[in-house]
């Protein structure tokens, strides 16, 4: 079998059903993800361990296929005709390989993507550390290369990225952008990060914060005259800001919470809903650092910063049940989804 022919006729498939994601597994016929939901190619023969192998050869170098059956999973980009990017996951399950790959989309604008435009009033700022957060699929990666096409269009900046993997590629117009994969071009997060410092840079984008030593970095950046811009798995704001404290030792959480109400933009938190006319729409959370936020962060009453979010509308934020029902009204989703995506049903309740 061709298996370079096979993986792109398999991967134009997605791209020509609108689809997200493509499943691929010893044992089982491939799927696609569109619209949120799995289909499976049916009429395509079943995947064999030897299919899968001869993917894992187009896909990956003799030396990283060795890596991945020792280390049993590997992360990957894979570009397709210079046309699409994906990223990948391979895997084992039952002793049999499997593989994801998420078609990563072409950089689009704050506008296309329908997202609020203090999102560009943000990617503006000189300094400051802003969190998109969110289940995965939500289209974090995709709001934070937007806001790097932002800065890379209208400002004369450095700005550096430091993914695993590299998801968008840009072409560097106004500004300087070096992206760097780790694994590739450093060993890994917490060492790409020091390095910053003495590399003239503006912008730092990290693609997501695994270990303290990476937040604190980061924090520390944003503290310094960088623009840093991340992601996190996490539902909200309030939980966002409680999982970066409680990622450090009880000794460093003051200076943390104080680091952190002095450089924080921003969290937004995002989610993709089906359109009632077809394809995804985001609903989202935005919370903005002001005095009243600072000071919540620095006191530990994070469990009120909802309630912040709630009446901030005049500054610029927006909680969740606001936006899911601002989309019902305007008949983009159904009631059914937005109590399905709603973190607060009874609140949502109350609004309609």
């Amino acid at each position: 079998m061709d298996y370079k022919k096979e993986l792109e006729d398999l991967i134009l498939t997605v791209i020509h059903e609108n689809g997200s994601d493509l499943h691929l597994g010893a044992g089982r016929v491939p799927a696609i993800r569109v619209s949120g939901e799995l289909i499976f190619l049916a009429k395509h023969p079943v995947l064999t361990e030897g299919d899968m192998l001869g993917f894992l050869g187009e896909i990956l170098e003799k030396t990283k296929v060795e890596k991945f059956k020792e280390e049993q999973e590997a992360d990957f980009s894979y570009d397709f005709r210079g046309e699409a990017r994906l990223r990948g996951n391979a895997f084992f399950q039952k002793g049999l390989i499997s593989m994801v790959f998420r078609l990563v989309p072409k950089v689009k604008t704050i506008a296309e993507l329908r997202l609020p435009p203090v999102i560009a009033d943000l990617a503006r700022k000189k300094q400051g550390f802003f969190l998109v957060v969110g289940p995965v699929g939500q289209g974090k990666s995709t709001t934070l290369s937007a806001m790097i096409d932002l800065i890379n269009n209208e400002q004369a900046r450095a700005i550096i990225t430091i993914e695993d993997p590299i998801e968008h590629v840009y072409i560097p117009n106004k500004s300087i952008i070096s992206q760097r994969e780790v694994g590739i071009d450093t060993k890994d997060f917490p060492t790409a990060l020091k390095e910053v410092f003495r590399e003239d840079v503006n912008v730092i984008m990290i693609g997501e914060m695994r270990t303290p030593e990476t937040i604190s970095t980061a924090v520390t950046a944003a503290e310094t005259g960088h623009l840093v811009l991340s992601t996190l798995h996490t539902n909200n704001a309030s939980q966002t800001i409680d999982r970066i404290i409680d990622s450090f030792p009880g000794t460093q959480q003051d200076q943390i919470r104080s680091q952190l109400a002095a450089s924080l933009l921003g969290i937004f938190s995002q989610r993709l809903i089906p359109r009632i006319t077809g394809g995804l729409v985001p609903a989202y959370e935005l919370l903005l650092n002001n005095n009243a936020v600072a000071n919540l962060i620095r006191e530990k009453r994070t469990h009120e910063i909802d309630v912040v979010i709630e009446t901030g509308s005049e500054s610029g934020m927006m909680d969740l049940n606001h936006s899911l029902i601002e989309l019902v009204r305007a008949g983009e989703i159904s009631i059914e989804n937005a109590y399905q995506y709603s973190l607060n049903p009874k609140g949502l309740e109350r609004l309609i």
